[in-house]
């Protein structure tokens, strides 16, 4: 057990971004949201999942919606307070802890700003171990855990509770709904007992962002950041650097969808990168040919500084380096891959390891 003071919010929040694979929701707007609730209500109690008890009861605080969305629309505050209270009350059982259900720039900062306005620990784990789209891509969806009861507000007061026959269907009304509250709605969800977030979360999350966004900072203090010292620290591998001369965007049933499109500098002229995203990224070609796919991460940092890049940050100019994570292991299973592979979102292509996909 630990608490999470400034600097460490403000190292989750960096290192969680470039976890988000282009989405996961802005950094900047996270980390407002939690560092101003710490201010305000003291640091917040991060646990090991070693640390909860096996029957207690433990809650994700997230949002949903479109990220771009996101950046106009903010939380007023107490969004997490009713729909905890609300949800505790419909279970008829208090919440021990609440835990990030992605790594992402606003989705890791979320349980932050809920659990010291609740009183409540956080736990170091998430239900991903990076971000992506859709509610029912959770590691816990893997081995059959419910999202529901799910409880579901906007800023306005609006709430409600979801009940449903499985994830698929929980995806689809909860973003019904959420697109009918202006594409962004707060969600407490995935009620899990410790013994199974032990079995079934992916662990550390929270710890491995910080560790990321404190190597990313200490980095963008020299004067030339190493993208080689990066890759170390996440086990990645680097597929280019390059200019972005086109960036497409479009916003559909609550997603952004787009493509980026990367021209090769230096050494690595006349390449080419496009990236296909959903949220986040999903596909990246490399000269034509299917380089790195989900459920493996595919992220954007800045040529010098390293700072990751979201989907919604991307500019027509911007230099980058593109960089591939390893998923975590559960995501290699076929029931994860059925539920995030390639071929899931629509694109006619078999998953292969990163490992494997980038010595072509």
């Amino acid at each position: 057990m630990r608490y999470l003071e400034k600097q460490s919010i403000e190292d989750i929040a960096l290192g969680a971004s470039l976890l988000g694979a282009g989405g996961g929701g802005d950094p900047y707007i996270g980390k407002l949201m939690a560092l101003t609730a710490v201010e305000k209500y003291g640091p917040v109690q991060l646990l090991s999942v070693d640390e909860v008890p096996d029957d207690v009861l433990v809650i994700s605080s997230s949002m949903m919606g479109a990220p771009s969305v996101q950046l106009e629309k903010f939380l007023n505050g107490n969004e997490y307070n009713r729909l905890m209270n609300h949800l505790t009350r419909y279970l008829g059982e208090d919440v021990y802890a609440t835990y990030p259900i992605e790594a992402g720039g606003l989705n890791s900062m979320i349980p932050i700003a809920a659990a010291v306005r609740l009183g409540l620990p956080m736990v170091d784990c998430d239900g991903i171990g990076r971000a992506f789209p859709e509610l029912q891509m959770t590691t816990f969806g893997i081995y059959g855990i419910r999202a529901t009861p799910l409880a579901i507000t906007d800023e306005k007061g609006n709430m409600g509770i979801l009940e449903t026959i499985d994830n698929d269907w929980t995806e689809s009304i909860a973003r019904t709904i959420t697109d009918k509250m202006g594409a962004a709605a707060s969600l407490c969800s995935f009620p899990i007992r410790g013994s199974d977030l032990k079995r079934y979360s992916v662990q550390n999350t929270v710890s491995y962002s910080e560790n990321i966004g404190r190597t990313i900072r200490e980095l963008s203090k020299k004067k030339q950041a190493s993208i080689q010292t990066l890759l170390k620290v996440t086990a990645g591998y680097h597929i280019l650097s390059g200019k972005i001369v086109d960036v497409s965007r479009s916003t559909k049933n609550g997603f952004n969808y787009g493509k980026t499109v990367i021209e090769g500098l230096d050494q690595y002229k006349y390449q080419r990168a496009e990236i296909y995203f959903q949220n986040e990224n999903i596909v990246l070609k490399h000269n034509g040919k299917a380089a790195v796919t989900a459920p493996d991460l595919i992220c954007l940092v800045d040529l010098e500084t390293l700072t990751p890049m979201t989907n919604e940050g991307l500019k027509y100019g911007k230099r980058v380096h593109v960089i591939g994570l390893p998923c975590d292991p559960k995501w290699r299973t076929p029931r994860g891959l059925e539920l995030v592979g390639p071929r899931y979102f629509g694109y006619d292509l078999d998953y292969v390891p990163l490992e494997q996909a980038v010595k072509y």
